[in-house]
This record gives structure tokens, sequence and C-alpha cells, in this order.
């Protein structure tokens, strides 16, 4: 059942947006150290609010990420986003906005204003399309489990939710 499920995203995905999906190299692999992208700053909503409309009049559709330093996880997932490959397509439709959570402490309500689940579990990747529709509410909190997943299973999963014109 699984199966034809995914037959049937990929079709959706191919009628409605990015559809020239590609494979990660011999030489696309993590490499350490990972990154610390969070930088422990408390977020303003305007702030969000503000990325989100200045990434979608760039043409760029806006990803935001909540994490800590401290989550193995949220650092396997950037550095993962840094792989070369990744990182020249992410640029090309994307733009990443990280949000330090603290020991979820701090901008939690960020969550709540973007209208997803407030709860633990990092990293929490939100991928807006560019009318601000949140694309992958259902799969937002999947990474928790960044360190088991392959960089390729990543790379797939920021190329489903492209949306082209």
């Amino acid at each position: 059942m699984y199966k034809y499920l995914t037959y049937l995203l990929i079709l959706i995905i191919s009628m409605n947006g990015y559809t020239d999906f590609k494979n990660l190299g011999p030489d696309d692999v993590l490499t350490t150290p990972l990154p610390l992208p969070y930088n422990e700053k408390v977020v303003k909503t305007s702030e969000l609010d503000n990325f989100i409309d200045t990434s979608i009049q760039k043409g760029k559709q806006p990803v935001i990420i909540f994490g800590g330093n401290w989550c193995p996880d949220c650092r396997i997932l950037d550095g993962t986003l840094d792989i070369p490959t990744i990182k020249k397509f992410m640029q090309q439709y994307y733009q990443v906005m990280h949000i330090d959570i603290g020991r979820y402490d701090k901008n939690m309500e960020l969550m709540d204003h973007l209208n997803i689940e407030s709860k633990k579990g990092v990293p929490r990747v939100v991928i807006l399309d560019l009318e601000k529709n949140i694309l992958n509410t259902a799969t937002s909190s999947e990474w928790t489990t960044a360190r088991d997943r392959k960089q390729q299973e990543i790379y797939d999963y920021f190329q489903r939710f492209v949306v082209t014109n």
C-alpha cells in the first residue's frame, strides 16, 4: 500500500511541480565538523513574517528549521544541507531560516504562529510555497531521526516540495 501511495505522490508532484529529481554523486558526502546553525537568538514574529515575505519576493520558498546546536539530528540535517549538490539546489529554490528553540524554552510560540503543533522533537522543518501555505504539515517533525537517514533521502524530501510555476 505504501508503495502505491509513493507512486501517487510522485505522479501528483510531476503534474504540479519540480520533476527533475537528482541523485547525489560519490563526492557528495557529509563532512565534519558538523555545523552549528543556531544562534540562540530570540526571534520576533515580525522577523519571521519578514523572512517569509522577503523570501517570496525573491521567488524562493521559505524554509524554517526549528532546532538547537545541542541536537545531533539538527546538526546532521544542516550538515547534509551543506553538501555541495544539495546546497546549490537549496539556494536555487529555497531560503532557509534557522530558529533556535533553546531547551524547548525559546521561540516555541513561533510554531503556533505558523499553525503547526508546538511539540518537542527537533529538527522541525517547515516548508512554505510562494503563497505562504505550509506544504509539509504532516511531515514537519519527521527529521527528529535525521541521524538514521541517508543523505539522498534528505535531498529527495526537499526536492519533493519544490513548487514551480
